[in-house]
C-alpha cells in the first residue's frame, strides 16, 4: 500500500472521531431564576498530572480548607500536602450567585496569568474546561482573547446554580461527562432522575450526550433545622459530605443512611472570623447540639443545629423518625465513586496513547 493512498480502519477513524468530539462542546451557563440568589455550589475537576490538595485549592482559591476537605469526605487531619494521582476526580467547593437568570462563581477563582498563557489553554488546561475562554473573556471584558498581560489577574466564571429542583434544595454540582456514560447512569451514580437531568439541562435527547459535556447535576442534600434569617441559609449540605458552619464551630454531615437528616455537633476546631470562643450550642444546660434526649421504637428527640448570627448559635429540639430510612443512592458512597473515577481516567488515557500509537503504525504502512 502506498503512503498516498492510505485507507484506514473504519474502527479506527470512528474511535477518532469519538476523541474529537470531547474537544469541542460548547459553552455552558447554568440555568438560575432567583436574581441575586446566592448559595454553595460544588464543581468536579481533574489534574492530568499528580497534584496536591494545596495546589488545587490554591488554583480555585479555596479560603477554608475543612471545606475542601468535607466536599470529598476525606478525614479533618488530612494534610494539604496529600498527593492526588493523575485524572482522579476532586469535588471543589466554591460560593454561587446567580444574576440575569444564570449562576457564576462569586469573583472566585482569581488567576494571574503566567508568561506564555493563552485564555484557551486557561480554560482547556488549568480549569480543565469546566469553562469556556469565550465565557473568561466576556466576564473580565477582555477586548482581545488573543491579546492578555502576563501578571494581571481575570475571574473565573465557573457555572453553578441556586435553584430549587422539584421543589427541593439541591447543591448543584458541575460534572464532566466521561466517556461511556449515559443519563441513565449518571442519575443513578449521583441519586437524582432521568428526567431532572433531562430539564435543568435543556437536552431533549439523552442519546446526545457526549464525552465532556459539562452537566449541571443537582445533589440531593440533607434536610435541616437551619431557620431563613440564619447567616448560613440555605445549608446546603449533600449526601456522603460534611460540612463547618457557624464560624467553624459547628460540623454537619449527611448521610443517607440516616433518613437524610443533617447531623450537626459541636466541631472542637478554632473558630474563625470574630469569634475569639465558640457561643455557647446547647438546647438545656445538660443538652449540647447533637444529643438525643429520648427516643423510642422509630423517633427520637434531639438538640438539632438551627443556625448563627453574628453573636450566638440557635438549636432546637426537633423529633427526627428513625425508622423509614431511605436507601443509599449510588452518589453517597464516595469511596466507590471515586475508584470508579480513577479507573475510568486510567482507562480513557490508555486509550488515547493506543490510538496514537495505531494511527502511527498505519501511517508507516
Amino acid at each position: 500500500m502506498s503512503k498516498g493512498n492510505k485507507m484506514f480502519p473504519i474502527w479506527l477513524i470512528t474511535i477518532a472521531v469519538v476523541v474529537a468530539s470531547t474537544q469541542a462542546q460548547p459553552e455552558v451557563n447554568f440555568q438560575c431564576k432567583t436574581e441575586n440568589a446566592t448559595c454553595r455550589s460544588i464543581t468536579e475537576y481533574t489534574n492530568p498530572n499528580t497534584t496536591t490538595l494545596k495546589e488545587i485549592a490554591t488554583l480555585f482559591g479555596i479560603k477554608h480548607y475543612l471545606d475542601f476537605l468535607g466536599a470529598n469526605n476525606l478525614p479533618t487531619n488530612t494534610q494539604n500536602s496529600y498527593k492526588v494521582s493523575p485524572n482522579t476526580v476532586i469535588k471543589v467547593p466554591f460560593p454561587c450567585k446567580c444574576n440575569n437568570g444564570t449562576g457564576k462563581s462569586n469573583h472566585v477563582p482569581k488567576y494571574k496569568i503566567k508568561p506564555g498563557d493563552g485564555l484557551d489553554a486557561i480554560a482547556r488546561t488549568r480549569f480543565a474546561g469546566l469553562v469556556k475562554y469565550q465565557q473568561i473573556q466576556t466576564a473580565n471584558k477582555i477586548v482581545d482573547a488573543n491579546n492578555i498581560t502576563a501578571g494581571d489577574t481575570i475571574w473565573i466564571p465557573l457555572p453553578c446554580s441556586c435553584d430549587k429542583v422539584d421543589g427541593n434544595s439541591v447543591m448543584h454540582y458541575a460534572h464532566i461527562v466521561e466517556s461511556g456514560s449515559s443519563i441513565d447512569s449518571i442519575a443513578q451514580e449521583y441519586g437524582t432522575t432521568q428526567l431532572s437531568l433531562l430539564t435543568i439541562n435543556g437536552i431533549k435527547d439523552p442519546k446526545t450526550l457526549e464525552a465532556g459535556q459539562l452537566l449541571d447535576v443537582p445533589l440531593p442534600v440533607c434536610n435541616s433545622s437551619v431557620k431563613s434569617d440564619s447567616i448560613d441559609f440555605p445549608l446546603l449540605v449533600p449526601n456522603g459530605t460534611y460540612f463547618y458552619t457557624a464560624n467553624q464551630c459547628v460540623k454537619c454531615k449527611c448521610d443517607s443512611i440516616n433518613n437524610f437528616m443533617l447531623q450537626c455537633e459541636p466541631s472542637n476546631q478554632k473558630p474563625i472570623n470574630n469569634w475569639s470562643v465558640c457561643p455557647s450550642a446547647r438546647c438545656s444546660a445538660s443538652v449540647l447540639i447533637g444529643n438525643t434526649t429520648s427516643t423510642d421504637s422509630c423517633n427520637r428527640t434531639v438538640c438539632d443545629y438551627s443556625g448563627y448570627t453574628s453573636s450566638n448559635i440557635s438549636t432546637v429540639l426537633v423529633t427526627q423518625n428513625a425508622c423509614a430510612v431511605t436507601p443509599s443512592s449510588g452518589g453517597g458512597d464516595s469511596d466507590s465513586g471515586a475508584s470508579r473515577s480513577i479507573l475510568n481516567g486510567w482507562v480513557w488515557n490508555k486509550l488515547l496513547v493506543l490510538i496514537h500509537s495505531l494511527l502511527f503504525f498505519v501511517y508507516l504502512l
